[in-house]
């Protein structure tokens, strides 16, 4: 029979071997190096997004108006300029606008997948855990949102509620942040409600069941913490989307309102100029798609690390 010593260990291996789950997640990640870039590069983003208004060299609207086009043909000019990327056609930094684009993308990336969280999340949760009725109306009512078109949803809500205080909240940017979460919360829901039909029937809620635990506290406590790797994957995989929906309205003309510098407006702006100014569509569409890269390298990196599968094989 185990001594009272053997007894009194066997908690912390336990505790030791569910902490190591994620250590090993973190292992298998840094050796992806792709995902490494990629992490870099969103740190970098976040951070410029941060201090871009302290480190941008003038006002995003200030305009230079003797310095229009600055740099023309030679966008790049040399270190110590004092136009380091030009300017646009209204004479303003294009550098500074750029960041300042770094702060709306990088909002968008936040404010979507936790509006596609606070939607889908539930949604998803209680279609699983409750079955029956309440599955089949949750779920038809998600295949309805999501056989609806994506872009023209989010049009139709932008033009509705322009002009009422919520449209004009942050300058116009939180109605479209909402719009995008609006529809982007369905694929959240269908990965929530997969998951928790998987684990419903474990031994552990029954367990649970078995000595009174209440059906909120099992799901928060038991299934959706099981649940996370998937989650933090769709979050992460589900911001280029994000990013490229705001841009994409920016660049019809919805979102951002002037002097705010989108990175789809300022590619829009610049599109005039393409053949005597190309570096005011070049950076901005430049910065896109390496956002895009980043986080879509991050996510598959964590869908890597975090799937159980692959424990073996690395």
């Amino acid at each position: 029979m185990p001594n009272r010593t053997e007894a009194l260990e066997k908690p912390a291996v336990a505790v030791r071997r569910s902490a190591s789950l994620w250590g090993d997640a973190w292992r298998r990640l840094i050796r992806n190096r792709l995902a490494v870039v990629g992490g870099v590069l969103v740190v970098t983003f976040f951070s410029l997004a941060i201090l871009g208004p302290f480190i941008a060299p003038y006002e995003y609207q200030a305009q230079h108006l003797q310095e229009i086009l600055a740099n023309n043909n030679r966008p790049i000019a040399p270190f110590g300029s004092e136009f380091f990327l030009g300017t646009d056609n209204l004479g303003r930094d294009l550098l500074s606008r750029l960041l300042d684009g770094a702060q709306i993308s990088m909002t968008v990336a936040l404010v979507v997948q936790a509006v596609v969280l606070l939607i889908g999340l539930p949604i998803g949760a209680a279609a699983a855990w409750f079955g029956g009725r309440v599955d089949t109306y949750l779920m038809r009512f998600t295949d309805v949102i999501y056989a609806f078109p994506d872009l023209l949803f989010i049009i139709l809500l932008s033009v509705a509620f322009r002009e009422t205080f919520f449209g004009k909240a942050m300058n116009g940017l939180l109605l479209v942040f909402v719009a995008i979460g609006l529809t982007a919360w369905v694929g959240m829901a269908r990965l929530v409600r997969g998951q928790l039909l998987s684990l419903k029937e474990t031994e552990f809620v029954e367990a649970a069941r078995a000595i009174g635990v209440s059906d909120f506290r099992i799901v928060t406590r038991h299934l959706l913490p099981n649940a996370m790797g998937p989650m933090i994957v769709a979050v992460t995989l589900g911001i280029p989307g994000a990013i490229l929906a705001e841009a994409t309205l920016a660049f019809i003309g919805i979102g951002a309102q002037a002097p705010r510098a989108s990175w789809g407006s300022l590619v829009a702006n610049g599109q005039p100029f393409l053949r005597s100014s190309p570096h005011l569509v070049i950076f901005p569409a430049l910065a896109v798609a390496t956002a895009l890269i980043s986080f879509t390298f991050l996510g598959d990196g964590l869908r890597d690390a975090l799937d159980p599968k692959l424990k073996g094989k690395q």
